[in-house]
């Protein structure tokens, strides 16, 4: 008799997920970065105080704690991302909403 994985009711503490950094003049290019899991009242917290976030770095190293890439994964080094890719902070945040509220993207 196949077993079904069940659901656990305690959520990993992190999950991957790979976003599509815009980039000018080129394709896409995939970023794996590792996302924070958050709980529901987490969740509504974070989404309340994205008004007051100094910088779109601020927001995303709350969300997220590492990535693919050869730099650490650091405030300084998310802000160059977000400095040199103009697209790059949306797309990480569009990738980790739809990912955690399981939406599908609009085309």
């Amino acid at each position: 008799k196949n077993q079904m994985a069940k659901l656990s009711l305690t959520a990993a503490p992190t999950f991957k997920a790979t976003v599509q950094i815009p980039v000018p003049g080129a394709r896409p290019a995939p970023v794996e970065f590792v996302f924070r899991t958050k709980t529901r009242p987490e969740f509504k917290d974070f989404m309340e105080s994205l008004d007051r976030k100094e910088s779109d770095a601020e927001v995303i190293c709350e969300i997220a704690s590492g990535w693919d890439l050869a730099e650490p994964f650091d405030k300084e080094n998310v802000t160059a991302l977000c400095d040199n890719y103009l697209g790059a902070a949306r797309a990480v945040l569009e990738t980790y909403f739809t990912t955690v509220t399981g939406a599908k993207e609009k085309n």
